[in-house]
């Protein structure tokens, strides 16, 4: 049986269905009984054309699912003097042909444009580049382009999907690049698991990109590929898996202090999943002095000296985090915590365990689509509950973090990324939200608030400045 988090309709199984209708009063009012007492959420309704007798009309639906939309439609043919002429998913028109494209700045009109910005003219700009390496950022993509880089081994809570499935997703992260940041950014979904091949790949191909945002590679081979890639290019290499989700956790955590009146540092964390986003949290959490906070994942607590499941990331990560030294399940984990933090699987907290939480538990259960906790279970539990989807308040959405953390480190040609950069763009999403607009459903901005972008992207440029890795 589904948890009540799956329930409502959603945007993403919305379908255009069009209807040849007999043009009799009434019969559209019963259209949208049907598509109503099928569950379904009746959006636009357009008029296509007026034949003699009949009416064409396109009719958007909302549903939960696939199963749903097929339910929908079939609660509309038995309504009588309808006929259905087609159903179209407009998830999947909205992925036609691909979502991205490359366009030109200028044009080219004529014989002078081209000696311009082709040969011969752009013969004395690569012989400039050759003299001053440093100037391929002015007269190239370069001082504006991010290589997304997957191999399609972790991608949402798919899994292992491959790169060639990995592809929609990288696309629509090029988009909101673009889009919020004005940063072009291309997906580079590579048909390897091996990471020396990964490392290579990227590193032969870096000289086209200010940045690498690697996207959806499994833990924990990840850790390996970024620690690696950072050593290797003088440019910022970021896991957005991991940091990205980490900034706005974290900036959300200290609205919830500012809205709390405490200080967040003497929480007590716990922490359930010790993947990307799990590991990248607790290190967060950690570098802003929060001393408390003990890790579980699936075989339970991480504790140094556990034997089952172990390896050497999660060994590292036992000797940095459960100073209570705690043994046992997620439940032993949260007795008593302030704070849950959940990046791991759908029901894995139960309402006994946010009972025995501290007073005033704060909830945030991040795994998509569906949580550790189901919402409406949390609600009245919880005293703060965030999520990782949109249709609840508090949406933990990374989206909030790495185009305005890319953006600042690109306006200063940053040779890197550091703590302090981190910190520093959580510091700037959390202060967006004024200390009189801030209440338990709205510790973290919209991530369609677009001053987001340009107050993370300042305040990441100053952080590297400060801390040496500008270059401009």
């Amino acid at each position: 049986m589904p948890s009540p988090s799956v329930c409502a309709t959603s945007p993403c199984y919305s379908i255009q269905i069009r209807l040849e209708i007999d043009n009799v009063i009434g019969k559209f009012a019963q259209i949208a009984v049907a598509i109503g007492t099928a569950g379904g959420s009746l959006g636009a309704v357009d008029i296509v054309r007026v034949e003699r007798g009949k009416i064409i009309r396109d009719v958007t639906v909302d549903a939960r699912d696939a199963a749903h939309e097929k339910e929908i439609v079939h609660a509309i043919k038995a309504v009588g003097g309808v006929k259905v002429v087609r159903t179209m998913d407009r998830t999947f028109t909205a992925h036609e042909g691909g979502k991205i494209e490359i366009r030109s700045k200028m044009p080219i009109r004529d014989r002078n444009d081209l000696s311009q910005v082709y040969t011969p003219g752009v013969a004395r700009v690569c012989m400039d580049i050759v003299e001053h390496p440093e100037h391929v950022y002015r007269y190239t993509i370069k001082r504006n382009t991010v290589a997304i880089i997957t191999d399609g081994t972790a991608v949402l809570g798919l899994g292992d999907i491959g790169p060639d499935a990995a592809m929609p997703v990288m696309e629509g992260k090029a988009m909101i690049f673009k889009e919020f940041a004005d940063i072009d950014a291309f997906p580079l979904a590579l048909r390897t698991k091996d990471p020396d091949e990964i490392v290579a790949t990227v590193k032969n191909i870096a000289t086209s990109f200010g940045g690498i945002n690697l996207e959806d590679i499994s833990a924990p081979r990840c850790f390996d590929i970024e620690m690696r890639l950072r050593k290797a290019l003088p440019m910022p290499v970021i896991h957005d898996d991991q940091h990205g989700t980490a900034v706005v956790a974290l900036s959300a955590l200290i609205n919830v202090g500012r809205l709390f009146k405490k200080d967040i540092r003497k929480f007590r964390v716990a922490m359930v999943g010790a993947g990307a986003a799990g590991t990248a949290i607790a290190k967060i959490l950690l570098a802003y002095g929060i001393k408390d906070i003990t890790v579980c994942d699936s075989k339970g607590v991480v504790y140094a000296g556990r034997r089952i499941g172990m390896n050497p990331h999660l060994s590292a990560l036992a000797k940095m985090t459960n100073p209570r030294r705690i043994r046992g399940t997620i439940g032993d984990a949260m007795k008593g915590a302030d704070v849950v933090i959940g990046v791991s699987a759908p029901n894995v907290i139960t309402t006994d365990d946010v009972r025995k939480m501290a007073k005033n538990p704060i909830v945030f259960a991040l795994a998509n689509p569906d949580p550790e906790i189901a919402p409406e279970v949390a609600l009245p539990l919880a005293r703060v509950l965030a999520t990782g989807r949109s249709d609840y308040p508090n949406q933990i959405n990374n989206m909030l973090s790495y185009p305005g953390i890319f953006r600042g480190l690109l306006d200063v040609h940053a040779k890197g990324v550091n703590e302090e950069v981190k910190l520093a763009a959580a510091e700037a999403i959390a202060h967006m939200v004024k200390a009189d607009e801030l209440h338990e459903d709205y510790v973290i901005p919209s991530p369609f608030d677009k001053r987001v972008v340009h107050a993370v992207a300042h305040a990441v440029s100053e952080a590297a400045r400060r801390t040496g890795l500008a270059e401009r």
